[in-house]
């Protein structure tokens, strides 16, 4: 039970890339590894799964316990996890959530990798830096990315050589390690024809870049939980899940843990028009359902499902579904279920983001939960009886969140787990 995090100095490093292609660098290779996202992400850990053959989970310290955590992170495989933004970059007022608190409470070293494709000996600065700021999150060796040259390599190698750290490889810049994105983060691992071809080409890449057997040498024991804290209860017995392109944003944590308390979870595709069936709870992830409007607004079984449905609950992308209509960015409205007083838009973009501590003020939960919101929709209407009281990550009191209309409610915000 050992692991290794993958950090950066900051977003847009490549920590993605590479982290894929060395799962699938060590899945050519036969050897198992499991991998882990650092913070709320729902796209990254399914290209992580594809890549390893293994599901990838969320690990994230500001909204889970130390102990959840550690239980977490545990397995009979090495585990390999993807920090976000940078190593100490968290959630205000003080990075509570960074990559660095991961560090600390797995006790697990950093391999930072680093984006030199802007400079030279200025690396020794950065790595420096990272490595000297907080004893508790260990930087253990560096990667470096978008090497320009043989000749760039040399002088970055030789900048880093008085600081003892193992360079572990150098990966030169290529197009083929490009990867498209879409407004929240890259574009899904579904919509991808090419992503095995991709995923092979990666780890071709790594394997020859990177000194492979050195990066798993440095993989660390994972500290234990003492006590495993009770994971959030199902909200019902029988559970019919929505998951196709257009709903793909459930965290694999909590249909896990539903499942192993007893529920009976179900998989329907809204985009095949197909219905949820009988079901104690409809739920509807977030996604992109923007993108499918017209199919989703023409897809009469779904959406007479939905309204016959015992109750219905819907996060983000699915809580817009649950409206009037739903406005999409060449400002045409689409008609939705109608289970809700709800207008939202995607015409005029505005970006929502930040964490989130909810307290139900009715409808499907009973207990405090912490959450996260990120997203571009207006809300042009919304009207009805509010879901959650809601907190930011500083505590300071937002606007009421989400509607609830007898067993329907829905928010823009997704839960992550119960309250710490």
């Amino acid at each position: 039970m050992s692991g290794l995090i993958l950090s950066a100095p900051g977003s847009g490093s490549g920590k993605t890339t590479l982290t894929l292609g060395l799962l699938r660098a060590l899945k050519n290779r036969g050897i198992a590894v499991r991998s882990a996202k650092s913070g709320p992400d729902y796209i990254d850990p399914r290209f992580h799964a594809a890549a390893s053959g293994a599901e990838c989970v969320n690990l994230d310290t500001w909204a889970m316990q130390p102990e959840r955590i550690r239980a977490m992170a545990a397995g009979d495989t090495p585990l390999i996890i993807e920090g976000a933004m940078g190593l100490f970059d968290g959630a205000p007022p003080d990075g509570k959530g960074a990559t660095a608190d991961l560090a600390r409470i797995l006790q697990l070293p950093v391999v930072l990798i680093v984006d030199v494709a802007r400079q030279s000996q200025s690396v020794a600065a950065v790595v420096r830096g990272f490595a000297g700021h907080d004893c508790g999150a260990k930087v253990a060796g560096v990667i470096l990315n978008k090497v320009g040259s043989p000749r760039h390599e040399a002088m970055l190698r030789r900048a880093l050589e008085p600081m003892g750290l193992p360079v572990l490889g150098a990966v030169y810049r290529s197009d083929a390690l490009h990867t498209p994105s879409r407004h929240l983060g890259l574009v899904q691992a579904e919509e991808r024809p090419d992503l095995e071809a991709f995923l092979d080409q990666a780890a071709e890449i790594i394997a020859t870049s990177l000194d492979i057997d050195a990066v798993l040498a440095l993989a660390a024991p994972i500290a234990m939980p003492e006590s495993e804290p009770p994971a959030l209860p199902p909200p019902a017995q029988k559970i019919a899940v929505a998951r196709d392109a257009a709903f793909a944003f459930a965290y694999p944590h909590l249909l896990s843990a539903w499942r192993a308390a007893g529920a009976e979870i179900s998989l329907f595709s809204p985009l095949g028009d197909e219905a949820s069936g009988a079901a104690d709870l409809v739920i509807l992830p977030g996604g992109y359902p923007e993108l499918h409007a017209g199919r989703l607004a023409g897809n009469a079984r779904f959406l007479e499902g939905l309204r016959t449905a015992h109750a219905v609950y819907g996060e983000c992308g699915g809580y817009m579904v649950l409206g009037d209509g739903l406005v999409d960015a060449d400002g045409s409205r689409h008609k939705m279920a109608g289970l809700l007083r709800l207008e939202t838009s995607f015409e005029k973009r505005k970006l929502h983001l930040g964490y989130r501590s909810l307290t139900p003020l009715g409808g499907l939960w009973d207990m405090p939960l912490a959450a996260h919101e990120f997203h571009y929709a207006t809300t042009l209407k919304a009207e009805g009886e509010a879901l959650f009281a809601a907190t930011d990550a500083e505590g300071v009191a937002l606007t009421d969140m989400g509607l609830r209309n007898g067993g329907v409610g829905g928010s823009f915000a997704h839960v992550i787990d119960g309250a710490v």
